[in-house]
């Protein structure tokens, strides 16, 4: 933090710094810019603006990347933050599979990993993670400190003060404290853990149905279920981060066998609970895809079970619609993407004699696999763009 108590020549060097993250955020806003541009979205005069921009590229935070043409008068010269300037890390860290981005400061992705996950010990997932990592900086040609910051997206909650994962029933041994702080040795740059059906919400915010909504709840079904909730646009995590840990909603307490570890809706609606009621139908399937695609082939028994399937979410819906008001619901997570073609219109159809209120919207996840993957770039890029500011200050001019 700079002082000001020193006089006009450190109150002239907080403003300095002012106007250059206002330039350095609107850069990083609107992709490229022009010194008019950013004159007019800042209110800073353009003499203050020049300056700004030869402090940013100075500190190789910005670069002049060509002229904008076509409109009356003189060719604009437009300005971009430097990609290389900052380096993000993206995992997805889930029971079956275990994803990795690793992207430039301006979110182009330049190395991407996968691998069926080892999530079944904490150390052969820890010792993953790290083999990862390491492989994804070294195909793009960097050194392990380079990367600015990386962002985990896992099941359950992130307890900090104890360093474990609540709630993760699905990866063992992260429940043990300390457990989630051997993170900061995957790369070495400063990190953070996420939700990962938060980050899908994010996603589905940043680069999706979301876009440009308010009010959506994304809700994830798969191996696991959980749900993302934002409201005025920003996403809401409650009290102790567990917002939207729809799991543990009591539907399907008819249904025998039910695992209270995991929560009842997750028991009866994840794909663990698809074959289960499959199989309690007489029908044998060793995934719930197989589910799915023998209910389109016309299966009486894959349909009763789809349908099943349809109202154990429309119910737990009902419950989200009622408390949260959202514009829209978006299904994601495993059973999004395989059957989101058979469910988003029962559920929808469900939820009207369910609710009093005409129900929002039921859409189906574009994203996919990556939701979780770009909402932790998202996440991260907004950290780096901080972070490469902050240090670039540290560093003095160059």
């Amino acid at each position: 933090m700079v002082s000001i108590g020193g006089g006009a020549a450190n109150t002239t060097s907080l403003l300095r710094l002012i106007n250059q993250r206002a330039v350095f955020t609107e850069i990083f806003r609107l992709g490229k810019a022009s010194r008019p541009e950013l004159a007019q979205v800042t209110g800073l005069s353009k003499p203050t603006i020049s300056m700004a921009l030869a402090d940013l590229e100075r500190a190789r935070l910005v670069r002049p990347v060509g002229l904008r043409t076509g409109g009356a008068g003189r060719a604009a010269l437009l300005y971009e933050i430097r990609p290389e300037a900052g380096w993000v890390l993206a995992a997805d860290l889930g029971r079956t599979t275990v994803r990795l981005a690793l992207a430039d400061l301006v979110g182009d992705v330049v190395a991407r990993g996968q691998e069926p996950s080892r999530a079944h010990s904490y150390e052969s997932a820890r010792e993953q993670l790290v083999r990862m990592a390491a492989e994804l900086v070294a195909e793009a040609g960097l050194q392990p400190g380079d990367v600015t910051v990386t962002v985990f997206g896992t099941p359950g909650i992130h307890d900090k003060e104890s360093g474990a994962l609540r709630l993760a029933p699905n990866l063992p041994g992260w429940e043990r404290p300390g457990a989630v702080d051997a993170l900061a040795g995957v790369t070495g740059s400063p990190y953070t853990v996420e939700n990962d059906v938060d980050l899908a919400a994010v996603g589905e915010g940043a680069y999706g149905l979301g876009k440009g909504i308010s009010h959506f709840v994304l809700v994830s079904i798969g191996t696991g279920v959980g749900m993302g909730v934002v409201i005025d646009g920003g996403l809401y995590r409650g009290a102790r981060g567990a917002a939207g840990e729809i799991s543990y909603l009591p539907v399907g307490e008819d249904v025998p066998g039910l695992d209270r570890r995991r929560g009842m809706f997750e028991s009866v609606a994840s794909a663990d609970g698809v074959v289960a009621a499959a199989a309690r139908l007489g029908m044998t399937a060793a995934t719930a895809k197989e589910v799915f695609d023998a209910a389109r082939g016309g299966d009486t028994v894959a349909r009763a079970v789809v349908a099943a399937e349809a109202d154990h979410v429309a119910r737990a819906l009902a419950g989200v619609i009622a408390v949260l008001d959202p514009e829209l619901v978006v299904l994601g997570g495993g059973i999004g993407a395989q059957a989101g073609d058979l469910l988003a219109g029962p559920v929808a159809e469900r939820l009207r004699t369910l609710v009093a209120l005409t129900p929002p919207r039921i859409e189906v996840s574009a994203l996919g696999a990556d939701a979780v993957i770009l909402g932790a770039l998202a996440v991260g890029l907004s950290t780096a763009r901080d972070l490469v500011f902050e240090r670039a200050v540290a560093a003095g001019p160059a």
